[in-house]
C-alpha cells in the first residue's frame, strides 16, 4: 500500500472513531472499516442537507426563552411555597411568645434545612438549571443537558419527584424553650422522649395549633390574613384536655385563642373550671331513659345555676350536719 494512502485510510479509521465516540446512538450499527465509508458518506450529506447551524441561534433563543424560563418558574415556585411555610411559622413564633411555656421562658418552632440527600440533590440540580454562565456556547449545549436529565428523572421516578418536590419535605422542625429575659435557649426539643406530662402536653398543643394554621392558610406574604380575622376557623376536639394539666389546658386555650381559632370542645366535666373562660356557650348532653336531651345556655347562665347547685349543695349539707341521729330501739 502506498504511504500517503496508508497515512489517509488510518486517518479516515480514526475520524470514524471519534464520530462514533462523540454520537454512539447515529453509528450502533455501522463498524469502523472502510466497507462502511458509504454509510458514514450518508450521514454527512444528511448533516450538510440539515443544516443543523443555522438552526443553532434559534436552538438556543428557544432554550433561553422558553426551557429555562419555566425551570425559572418552577423553581421560583418552589421557593415561593417555602417562604409561605417560613411565614406562617413566624406567625406562631408570634402567639407562642407571649405565652409562659414555663415560669421565665416560651417556646418557638425552629425551622433547620432537611440533610437529605436526595432532596439536597435536587435543589442544587434545579439551581444549576437556571444559573448563568459566562461562555455562551457552553451555557447552551450544557444547561439543555441539565435540564434534559432533570425532567427525564422527574418523568421516569414519580416516588423520587413527589418526595423532592413536596416543600414540606425541606425542612425539619425543633421545638426550643427560651429564657424570656434575654431570649437565650434553655433547651431544644427534637421529640418528646424523656419529657414530663405537662410538657409532652404543652409540645403536642404547640404541635398541633401549628398544623392547624398552616391548614387553614391563616397567613399572607408573612402577615396575618386581613379576612383571618373574619373567617369562621373551626376546631372540634374530642375528649378535649381529658387527662391533661389545668396548666397545660390553660397553655393550649390561651394559644387557640391568640391564633384566632373558633373552637367546638367536646368534653367529660372535667377542667370546665379552665374552660369556661375560653367559652361563650355551653351545651349538655344527657342520655337517659332511652333518650338524649340537650341544654343550651350561654356561659353566664352556665355560671348562675352552678352558682345555685352549690349553694343547694351546700344547705343540704348543711341540713344533714343539723339533723340529729334518730335512736332505734331494739
Amino acid at each position: 500500500m502506498c504511504p500517503t494512502i496508508g497515512v489517509h485510510f488510518s486517518r479516515m479509521i480514526s475520524a470514524m472513531g471519534d464520530f462514533a465516540n462523540a454520537f454512539p446512538n447515529d453509528v450502533l450499527e455501522l463498524d469502523r472499516s472502510p466497507e462502511a465509508l458509504s454509510e458514514y458518506q450518508q450521514l454527512l450529506t444528511g448533516l450538510i442537507e440539515e443544516d443543523l447551524p443555522r438552526h443553532e441561534a434559534r436552538f438556543k433563543e428557544m432554550l433561553n426563552r422558553d426551557t429555562i424560563r419555566a425551570m425559572a418558574l418552577f423553581r421560583s415556585s418552589l421557593d415561593r411555597q417555602e417562604e409561605e411555610i417560613n411565614a406562617r411559622i413566624h406567625l406562631i413564633n408570634q402567639a407562642l411568645h407571649d405565652l409562659d411555656y414555663q415560669v421565665g421562658t416560651y417556646i418557638e418552632i425552629d425551622s433547620i434545612t432537611s440533610p437529605d440527600i436526595e432532596i439536597r440533590d435536587f435543589k442544587q440540580r434545579l439551581k444549576s438549571c437556571v444559573e448563568f454562565s459566562t461562555d455562551d456556547s457552553l451555557y447552551s449545549e450544557e444547561k439543555f443537558e441539565r435540564v434534559k436529565d432533570l425532567i427525564e428523572q422527574m418523568r421516569n421516578e414519580p416516588k423520587w419527584t413527589k418526595k423532592v418536590v413536596d416543600v414540606r419535605f425541606w425542612h425539619l422542625f425543633n421545638v426550643v424553650e427560651r429564657y424570656r429575659e434575654d431570649g437565650t435557649e434553655k433547651e431544644c426539643y427534637s421529640d418528646s422522649g424523656g419529657k414530663s406530662g405537662g410538657q409532652k402536653e404543652k409540645l403536642a398543643y404547640s404541635i398541633l395549633a401549628a398544623a392547624i394554621l398552616l391548614q387553614y392558610g391563616l397567613v399572607e406574604k408573612g402577615r396575618a390574613s386581613q379576612s383571618s380575622q373574619r373567617r369562621f376557623n373551626l376546631v372540634v376536639i374530642d375528649e378535649a384536655f381529658a387527662r391533661g394539666s389545668k396548666d397545660s389546658t390553660r397553655f393550649g386555650l390561651e394559644l387557640f385563642k391568640r391564633l384566632g381559632l373558633q373552637l367546638l370542645l367536646v368534653t367529660p366535666l372535667q377542667k370546665l373550671d379552665v374552660i369556661e373562660h375560653y367559652v361563650n356557650h355551653v351545651h349538655f348532653v344527657d342520655h337517659a331513659n332511652n333518650r338524649s336531651v340537650l341544654l343550651n345556655m350561654t356561659i353566664e347562665q352556665y355560671r348562675d345555676r352552678l352558682s345555685q347547685h352549690k349553694q343547694l349543695q351546700k344547705y343540704q349539707h348543711m341540713v344533714q350536719q343539723n339533723t340529729p341521729n334518730e335512736k332505734i330501739d331494739g
